[in-house]
């Protein structure tokens, strides 16, 4: 159905952006000639391709690959939504508006524009005898096509290049082409030097005539390989072969510094006495006392976690051992050493963390005896030889796996998501490794037979006579050691203190006769040593790959990739860990994994096991003064030292001061863990790591992790439900659209203007976040709120929602429920129908049912069309009431009773239907809002200016008319550009028909306001003689009256009074503006 007038309803506009009703302008080549023959105006360019942004074509609507939630089912009610064509659609009507306020009453009545949107439900049809008209006209037309220059070749050859940063920088890098630069060669050499002073040689530049291919920056060539591979302003250039040219790099840095070390070596005279004796003396004997701390350390983990790789129980019978391995605890020390030097090497060579230290974790030795004992049962003991050889490749592939599985993980940039865990976790992680380490100090010191049970076996143990100076000799030393700490702040306290403790033990035990070493082994003061006679190499003849039943290895790989899960758990979290401990801001967990990778890689080769960075065991190497590549270099050293002196050493070692030891750092993670965050942490963080420290300690480490990542969710989903997703609420008599109306409609918009509501979201909207929202809008719909503010339109902007899950989604159908109740159109702004959030509203049927919901791309359109539907209300109004009457030539509306709005009166009490009838009898019954019979006789310009000025100046006709003279026609197209920013202001324009775009262009942002028939526009810079601040564009073709500059400096001179009210004119309209885009600006911001 279309409309008398030429409106037609939204639903029903044709898809194509070149439909238009607007009436067929004279040709182009008509305004042409018209502006030439005003040689003081200047001619606005018309351009054939510039077509306004809300206009541009639509691209063709795609239904999404996969729904969102249950899109499988719900396929019957995705309909196609484009947000850009609803926009499209709203600008049609704002024109079909504002042509309608002026049109001269000739026209039939009850145009079809004014029939509300929310009674219509057709679906969207396409005109195609429109478009096809509008083509004809567009073929027929004769437009000059503007025609650019041809690109230079400089241009053509850089169309593929990225934008750089500034024209400066692609200036530097660009310059000069390739084949210029062979052309044209501009070298720096470099002056050798005959003297041997160790001088650097100054450059000699070789330069060439300059031409416009000259380089800006001559190309230096000298021995030491450096290039320009950034600008000036510090961008690298991206490299199109990453691997190859980091391989090059490295080499590249690797000669350079062997060269300098060379020329150093052969030149005595630039020896450096102090440094050579800092570096090669000093330095590592300040590392001495850490490296003492870390061997003891390694020599522990050695003997605790090496000598049962191999040598373990029978998984079914805990109190029987596997014969098998039995004789193979000096081969497992033997192969923990070689993990151990393997990551030291790397870590030390690699990681931030100067100090690092790499082991074997305890926790993955029940993988090996898994290993170990599905081998077993596979082969069977009758073949013993076949049984070692397959378990110690399958420990060896393990750790290559692992390796690998590091590295991807690095190489792919995962660590990202250890930024996930909350600080509060790694902390409670923390406590649990010092709960940990505190129970593996009875373990040690107690002699403990298995893991520290909470239970009266265990209890009893540690109460024997026998057993309670074991663990509480070292306990005592250990609190010591702890509080001494705080006292002594030398880093040479703690390393000394451990190694005084076997001096003081052994000066007894050799002071006295009743004590023997034998015995006190037997008692647990000493440990027992493994037998030795075996060459730390033993372990590599149990390598016959003759021997190795593949078969059992592919059996194995679940357990392989099960211990490589594991690995993956902890570090992720000891990196993190470790650098908040030590206050490391640039650890890059991406790298750590990559070394990671490197370390069990190489460590598989050499035919060991896993290692890792330890957490517990670098704290400790640090805070002995460790801090440095060098000592990490001497550990390993010393490491391997133990490793060829063999196993015999650790039957030496006291007991009580590897307890000490342990016992000590447990403290120090606990009391970090625990006290010292308890009054920076919340309650319920403080809970969080509280929790995660006794489950760690008392269940499960991996089991206290999980729980402390759940309890962090809970606490998130719980915090962040507390925050409101509303950023805002605005009435419509204060936020209105950037559209530029005529005053009539301005000051109607501003009576009716509270039933249009807006509510901004922000975040993403979930489950615990949407209940807010619907609570919101339910407050917003009670009867006593409704009576205070009724309300026509809700508009949804969702701008700044990064976006929603199913919950949300639903949430939103239940809110269109409530308001259709109310009879309350739902709007959402700032939404795409192409985008994600527009693909998962349509996959919960948002808008797809009887309920229509509307979807704009931003707040503006959602305003305008809001504005827009309350305008047609009025019009609607003011065509019933002009049949009433009989006569469509007069629409002056005298003040009478209120039975003439009938149509207005409610069949029920409804607060927004009465504030409505309050606005339109207030509008109808003044001369803002009507078409004066006198005026229809009038010739333009003389009834715009009267339409436009009414209700800004009180001066009739007669004081007008004279200023008609002033004004000249033009027609312009759509796509003109009238005028730009930044250039003189040389026209004043009023706008009879059409659309024209101004766009604020500011190093602030953009901003676009349309300019609607029955406005001005350009007035402020035209009379205030500044530059123009936004540039103006024909949307629809348009009809304007033009003052030139040289036309209002003549109606200056001859009508004084005009161009006086002229001015006062313009700095009202001018301030009705700056308030409505202050106040849209403010709202968007806010």
């Amino acid at each position: 159905m279309s409309s008398p007038l030429g409106f037609t309803p939204w639903r029903r506009r044709a898809l194509s952006s070149t439909s238009q009703r607007d009436p067929p302008l004279p040709q182009p080549t008509d305004v042409l000639s018209s502006s030439h023959s005003h040689g003081s105006h200047q001619i606005p360019t018309v351009n054939s391709q510039a077509h306004p942004t809300s206009i541009n074509s639509v691209p063709g609507h795609r239904e999404p690959i996969r729904s969102f939630i249950y899109g499988s089912v719900r396929d019957n009610i995705l309909v196609p939504i484009d947000s850009v064509q609803n926009a499209r659609n709203i600008r049609q009507d704002t024109a079909e508006l504002a042509s309608y306020l002026l049109s001269d009453g000739q026209a039939p009545p009850s145009p079809a524009f004014l029939r509300s949107r929310s009674s219509i439900h057709e679906g969207s049809v396409s005109i195609i005898g429109d478009d096809s008209s509008v083509a004809d006209h567009v073929r027929d037309s004769s437009t000059i096509v503007e025609v650019s220059e041809p690109s230079s070749p400089e241009t053509e050859r850089n169309t593929d290049a990225p934008a750089g940063p500034s024209v400066l920088a692609n200036l530097l890098k660009d310059s000069p082409h390739l084949s210029s630069i062979q052309r044209q060669p501009c070298d720096v050499e470099f002056e050798e030097d005959s003297h041997d002073d160790g001088d650097e040689p100054e450059p000699r530049l070789h330069t060439e005539p300059s031409s416009e291919r000259t380089p800006l920056l001559a190309r230096v060539t000298s021995g030491s390989r450096q290039s320009y591979t950034e600008d000036l302003e510090g961008q690298k250039v991206k490299v199109k072969h990453p691997w190859i040219n980091s391989l090059v790099g490295v080499s590249q840095k690797v000669e350079e510094r062997m060269a300098h070390g060379v020329a150093v070596a052969v030149n005595p005279r630039r020896w450096n006495g102090k440094a050579m004796w800092h570096n090669a003396v000093v330095t590592p004997i300040s590392c001495l006392p850490a490296v003492a701390v870390g061997l003891l350390l390694n020599i522990l983990d050695a003997l605790s976690y090496g000598a049962f790789e191999l040598f373990f129980k029978d998984l079914h019978n805990p109190l029987t051992w596997k014969p098998i391995f039995s004789h193979l605890g000096s081969a497992g020390i033997s192969i923990f050493y070689v993990s151990t030097i393997v990551s030291q090497i790397t870590f030390s060579s690699g990681s931030i963390f100067k100090g690092a230290v790499g082991s074997e974790l305890i926790e993955v030795v029940p993988f090996f005896h898994n290993m170990a004992f599905r081998i077993t049962e596979t082969i069977g003991e009758d073949n013993p030889d076949a049984v070692i050889a397959t378990t110690i490749v399958s420990y060896a592939i393990s750790a290559m796996i692992t390796g690998l599985v590091f590295y991807l993980m690095g190489r792919f940039k995962v660590g990202y998501m250890v930024g996930f865990i909350p600080r509060h976790i790694l902390i409670g992680c923390i406590g649990g490794v010092g709960w940990f380490l505190v129970a593996t100090g009875f373990e040690v010191s107690a002699r403990l037979d298995g893991s520290l049970e909470y239970d009266l076996d265990t209890l009893r143990k540690l109460t024997e006579p026998s057993t309670v100076p074991l663990w509480v000799v070292p306990l005592v030393l250990a609190v010591i050691l702890f509080y001494g700490q705080f006292k002594v702040t030398s880093k040479f306290f703690l390393p000394l203190y451990i190694l005084a403790i076997p001096l003081v033990f052994y000066f007894f035990v050799l002071s006295l006769d009743t004590l023997d070493i034998d015995v006190l082994r037997d008692q647990g003061w000493i440990f027992q040593g493994p037998p030795s006679g075996e060459p730390w190499w033993y372990f590599y003849t149990l390598y016959n790959f003759k021997l190795v039943r593949w078969d059992a290895v592919f059996e194995c790989v679940p357990a392989m990739f099960a211990l490589t899960f594991f690995g993956i758990l902890h570090v992720p979290i000891n990196v993190p860990a470790l650098a908040l401990n030590c206050g490391e801001d640039h650890a890059d967990l991406d790298k750590e994994l990559r070394l990671h990778g490197y370390s069990n890689f190489l460590s598989g080769c050499f035919g060991s096991i896993q290692n890792y960075l330890v957490y517990a065991n670098t704290v400790f190497f640090m805070r002995s003064g460790g801090n440095s590549r060098m000592a990490g270099y001497i550990l390993a050293t010393a490491t391997f030292g133990v490793m060829l002196i063999g196993p015999s050493l650790i039957g030496f070692i006291p007991v009580m001061m590897v307890g000490t030891l342990i016992f000590d750092l447990g403290f120090e993670l606990m009391m970090e863990a625990l006290w010292l965050p308890r009054k920076k942490l919340k309650l319920a963080e403080y809970m969080t790591v509280v929790v995660i420290v006794l489950v760690m300690g008392i269940h499960d480490f991996v089991v206290g992790i999980g729980v402390g990542i759940l309890l962090a969710f809970a606490s998130l989903i719980i915090q962040t439900s507390r925050i409101s997703p509303v950023r805002g609420n605005y009435s419509g008599d204060i936020v209105t659209s950037t559209v530029r109306r005529n005053p009539s409609q301005h000051n109607y918009l501003h009576r009716v203007g509270r039933q249009i509501y807006i509510v901004k979201l922000t975040g993403y909207l979930f489950f615990g976040t949407i209940v807010s929202v619907e609570a919101k809008i339910r407050g917003l719909l009670e009867d006593s709120a409704f009576a205070k503010q009724p309300i026509k339109f809700l508009i949804l902007d969702l701008w700044h929602v990064s976006g929603l899950d199913y919950s949300a989604g639903e949430a939103f159908n239940t809110i269109s429920r409530l308001l259709d109740n109310k009879d309350v159109v739902l709007v959402l702004s700032g939404v795409e129908g192409d985008s994600e959030l527009g693909r998962n509203l349509r996959a919960v049927g948002l808008g797809g049912g009887e309920i229509d919901v509307m979807m704009l791309p931003d707040l503006n359109s959602a305003l305008e069309s809001c504005e827009n539907e309350l305008l047609k209300t009025l019009y609607a109004r003011q065509e019933e009431l002009t049949v009433r009457r009989g006569s469509v030539q007069n629409l002056d509306v005298p003040a009478r009773s209120s039975s003439q709005f009938s149509s207005f009166d409610p069949p029920f009490n409804s607060p927004r239907r009465n504030h409505l009838v309050e606005a339109a009898r207030d509008a109808l019954s003044t001369t803002e809002i009507q078409r004066p019979s006198r005026w229809m006789s009038f010739k333009e310009p003389l009834r715009l200016i009267l339409q436009i000025f009414q209700g800004l100046s009180d001066k009739n006709e007669d004081f007008w008319f004279p200023a008609t003279s002033y004004f000249t026609r033009r027609e312009y197209p759509s796509g003109t550009v009238l005028f730009r920013r930044g250039e003189s202001a040389s026209g004043f324009y009023m706008l009879e028909q059409g659309i024209i775009r101004a766009e604020y262009d500011l190093p602030q942002g953009w901003l676009c306001e349309s300019i609607v028939a029955g406005t001005t526009c350009g007035e402020l810079p035209f009379f205030s003689e500044t530059d123009r601040t936004a540039t103006a564009v024909v949307e629809r073709d348009c009809v304007v009256w033009l003052m030139t500059k040289e036309q209002w400096a003549k109606i200056q001179v001859e009508q004084p009074e005009v161009g006086w009210e002229l001015l006062r004119v313009s700095l009202k309209l001018t301030s009705e503006r700056m308030s409505a885009i202050t106040s849209y600006i403010l709202t968007t911001a806010g």
